[in-house]
């Protein structure tokens, strides 16, 4: 094969004939398109995210500061995403930039893509055209030349379909196989690493409200095969006392419940007089409120309820708890409840409101405790709140968007 013939991708030909000035003006200019993309909010709220889920999980002292700078900077990230959207609007000249730059990237993209599969289909003196070509539509990008920039885009299109036409179109394959790995990897987020889940009642009032949707790491107790209730091997620990999870409803297995583990296996547990004791020991608690008022949601209907709240020391994890003041305590005596190898025990912060351990779920009205294999996860943060009394919650009958629950830790 002779050097005129020699396979050449167009990248490696535009590469080649750029000036240092040049490479510089193009990363300042790929740097200001990402960061006034209305995606950069977005993700770099994303980005802060992920530390300050590990921040407010292995050191809980932290959330009192944390949990505001976070909800903070997602506010200025927003404004930030509304001032792009009305940046965009008074200028149609940044639109038309964007939209040329846009068509620019893909057809390079398309370039170097087919120059990589078929190789010896494109000749030295067509990848040279290309890179002028292309060379061309990047110093009217540079220079924010819209009539130029539709005019290079146009003759870029041309050349590429005079020289590349037989290669461009994506193959039945392409398209699949670019959907089954965008697939792939969501389900692997969502099997291994996190996943969002409703609150759907009141039994865990108050430490979590109808309406919060919370983050849940699949990753904690190790990964959970699916179908077959299968956790192979621990990552970092076992289900502890005190975590929040959500699992398979054991004798429900196509719904998924949110409680508190009380006990471990091996442990011992009793309800007496409303006070847990585990292994004979009674777990501290600490009266708050007699009067202490949540909203709980029948159907549609909103309805305030007054509960006595304690704060309650279950293992050394300190969280919310509410007792009905007109239920007997005689009445709510349970146990003793001795859980098995492999299981936890589980209960609603609402404990005169929940159906859990204590009656089978709600299925049996006999003690039922939760395998390791049914737990997808331990709850971390509330990440966003349609609840009542938010924004705009007069027009959904009571129901908004509640801004201070936004990267609320769950305890």
């Amino acid at each position: 094969m002779t050097a005129a013939t020699t396979p050449l991708k167009p990248r490696e030909a535009m590469a080649a004939r750029r000036t240092p000035e040049q490479l510089k003006a193009l990363r300042l200019l790929s740097w200001r398109q990402v960061l006034t993309s209305l995606w950069a909010p977005l993700t770099l709220v994303g980005l802060v995210f992920i530390p300050y889920l590990f921040l407010i999980e292995y050191l809980p002292s932290s959330a009192s500061w944390a949990k505001p700078v976070m909800q903070y900077f997602a506010l200025a990230m927003f404004l930030a995403w509304v001032g792009l959207i009305l940046w965009r609007a008074a200028s149609p000249r940044e639109r038309m930039l964007r939209k040329l730059r846009a068509e620019a990237r893909e057809l390079n993209l398309e370039a170097q893509r087919i120059s990589q599969r078929f190789p010896d289909k494109v000749s030295a003196q067509a990848a040279e055209r290309i890179a002028e070509q292309a060379l061309r539509l990047e110093e009217a990008s540079l220079a924010g030349d819209v009539l130029r920039m539709e005019k290079e885009v146009k003759a870029l299109d041309a050349l590429q379909e005079e020289h590349l036409g037989p290669y461009r179109k994506q193959s039945g394959w392409d398209t699949f196989s670019g959907f089954a790995k965008a697939l792939t990897v969501a389900l692997l987020i969502r099997t291994i690493f996190i996943e969002p889940y409703r609150i759907p009642s009141g039994s865990m009032l108050p430490t979590l409200e109808i309406g919060d949707q919370v983050f849940v790491n699949k990753f904690i107790y190790g990964v959970r095969i699916p179908f077959i209730n299968k956790v192979p091997f621990q990552i970092v620990r076992p289900p502890a006392r005190g975590d929040v999870i959500v699992f398979n409803n054991p004798l429900m297995p196509d719904k998924d419940f949110i409680k508190r583990i009380v006990g471990i296996p091996g442990d011992r547990v009793e309800i007496l007089r409303q006070v847990i004791h585990i292994n004979g020991v009674p777990q501290p608690r600490t009266l708050v409120s007699r009067d202490f008022v949540v909203h709980n949601q029948t159907g549609s209907q909103w309805a305030d309820e007054t509960l006595v709240l304690y704060h309650e020391d279950l293992g050394g994890v300190v969280h919310a708890a509410l007792d009905d003041p007109y239920r007997s305590t005689d009445e709510m005596d349970r146990g003793p409840f001795i859980v098995p190898e492999g299981q936890v025990f589980v209960m609603g912060d609402n404990r005169d409101n929940s159906s859990d351990s204590r009656v089978g779920f709600g299925v049996t009205g006999e003690p039922a405790y939760v395998p390791y294999g049914y737990i997808k996860g331990k709850a971390m943060v509330v990440w966003v709140t349609f609840g009542y009394d938010g924004l705009f919650s007069s027009l959904f009958g009571g129901t908004g968007l509640r801004l201070d629950r936004f990267f609320e830790p769950v305890r």
